[in-house]
């Protein structure tokens, strides 16, 4: 080696006339310049320069005295990896190269998946591959463990085509629903109350006797009226019961208090809740419309068989709707002890006629009814036909022409038992459109003017005949007159189907 340096810039050896220095000569160079004293040639200055580069890069050298735990050496004399002592291998930091280091520290990315409400996104770090794998493992493995659900109960409630009641029904609505229901299940809830009272084994000796009492009294047919309770007809659960429709009362002419009358009720509609009112209570005011005159609303003579609910009708002042009944009322008692002021009160058409009722429309059962009209020339009482607007408005029924073999049934159970039962429903206590309550719509019961009519023990048949078509012609006269009143909605006129 030359003790004269050569110039190490391209400028000097250029006018030196000596070719530029490689890379490789001007980093040897280097070296031996920062080579310590006494070294013998550059090799052992650039291996000093890679241990000092690996020591200040935080890669220890092993000194002389760990000399003994390494064995042989490298092609470029760096020290090999630790030689293995017992079961457990101990690990350096200072071992293997910037590769391995490299692989054993996997490189995380930084990414921004989630996002907040606000749209700032969740700044996170991605997990290594190999925890990603078992991560959507786990979570497939979680999709297949999943419970699997029925539909929900009660799911689409709110869909629904029923209109519930609201919370804040005003308390006079709520007690007039209670009094029509009340009314409307008087013979099943009394019914009801009597078998109960039969479970009690201390009361069969007060139950027995009234039992045979109720199968042998006559008191519904008596005509006494002795049962009856004014004190019990004018209750303000009965105003009650006529302000949910509402119903009224309405006369076309004033009636003498010293004649009989036997008033004709059309239609029958369902239940006929608007000739209770008006006439089997005070609710509508009829003593003060036809002043001196006690009407009796009739009814099935089954009825007053029935224990408990025989005391409730005959306390209304109901009576059985037979023959006899009908005139011992208009034979006794009144004025003159021979039933002057007094009247009845019949429900013409019956059972079949209910089979018709329908809202809109007005089907009567007159023709073939005439043994009304033979019973007022019987006992000299006035005809006086009473046409209640609304009564087939507050329920529906099923369409006979729709159900041809249901509407047969109905005749043929009418026909041999004497009585049929309608297929109806209108809303409920809580709702506006399921149950059998019926309808809030208005019951407008208007009386017509009375018939006069002589007094004939055996009526004649053309005098029936005569009498019957003025009854008609009269109820036809209050159609006419008060349709376009209380009829707005109807889909057909007044019909007399038989």
């Amino acid at each position: 080696m030359s003790l004269n340096a050569e110039p190490a810039r391209p400028e000097d050896r250029k006018a030196h006339g000596l070719p530029p220095k490689s890379y490789a000569e001007a980093a040897e160079e280097a070296l031996e310049s920062e080579s310590p004293a006494g070294a013998v040639d550059g090799t052992n200055a650039r291996v000093n320069k890679i241990e000092n580069i690996q020591t200040n890069g935080r890669i220890k050298i092993p000194s002389e005295e760990d000399k003994d735990s390494y064995e042989g050496a490298g092609e470029d004399n760096s020290p090999r990896s630790p030689v293995a002592k017992g079961h457990r291998r101990k690990t350096s930091k200072s071992n293997g190269s910037i590769d391995r280091k490299n692989e054993a520290q996997p490189s995380n990315e930084v990414y921004e998946k989630h996002q907040n409400g606000n749209g700032e996104p969740l700044t996170s770090v991605k997990p290594p591959q190999e925890l990603e794998k078992d991560y959507r493992k786990d979570r497939e493995r979680s999709r297949k463990e999943e419970l699997k659900s029925g539909r929900q109960a009660g799911a689409g409630w709110h869909r629904s085509k029923i209109r519930w009641a609201p919370l804040n029904v005003p308390l006079q609505r709520r007690l007039q629903t209670l009094a029509v229901l009340m009314h409307t299940l008087s013979i099943a809830g009394l019914l009801s109350i009597f078998f109960f009272l039969c479970t009690i084994p201390l009361l069969w000796p007060i139950l027995l006797p009234y039992v045979i009492y109720v199968l042998f009294s006559n008191a519904g047919t008596s005509g006494e009226l002795s049962f009856r309770s004014e004190r019990l007809r004018r209750l303000p659960v009965w105003s009650l019961f006529a302000s949910y429709f509402p119903a009224r009362l309405h006369r076309s002419q004033e009636l003498e208090p010293t004649r009989k009358y036997v008033f004709g009720y059309h239609p029958h509609g369902i239940i006929s809740h608007g000739a209770f009112a008006a006439f089997a209570t005070e609710a509508l005011g009829f003593s003060q419309l036809f002043p001196g005159i006690t009407n009796t609303l009739l009814t099935l003579d089954g009825n007053f068989r029935f224990p408990l609910y025989r005391e409730y009708a005959l306390r209304m002042g109901l009576a059985s709707v037979s023959r006899e009944s009908c005139e011992n009322i208009l034979s006794k008692g009144g004025r003159n002890g021979e039933g002057m002021g007094r009247a009845i009160t019949i429900v013409v058409g019956g059972a079949r006629e209910s089979l018709d009722a329908r809202p809109g429309v007005l089907r009567l059962v007159l023709n073939k009814r005439k043994g009304f009209v033979k019973l007022a020339i019987r006992c000299g009482a006035d005809l006086v036909p009473v046409l209640a607007f609304g009564e087939n408005d507050i329920y529906e029924q099923l369409d006979a022409k729709a159900h041809p073999w249901i509407h047969k049934f109905q005749l043929l159970t009418k026909k041999f038992m004497g009585w049929t039962v309608p297929f109806f429903h209108a809303r409920g206590i809580f709702n506006y459109d399921v149950g059998m309550m019926p309808y809030r719509r208005p019951l407008n019961v208007v009386v017509g003017r009375p018939i006069r009519v002589v007094q004939d023990i055996h009526p004649d048949k053309n005098y029936v005949d005569q009498v019957h078509e003025a009854y008609v012609e009269e109820l036809q006269r209050l159609w006419d007159d008060w349709k376009d009143t209380f009829a707005k909605e109807r889909t057909e006129e007044l019909t007399i189907i038989e």
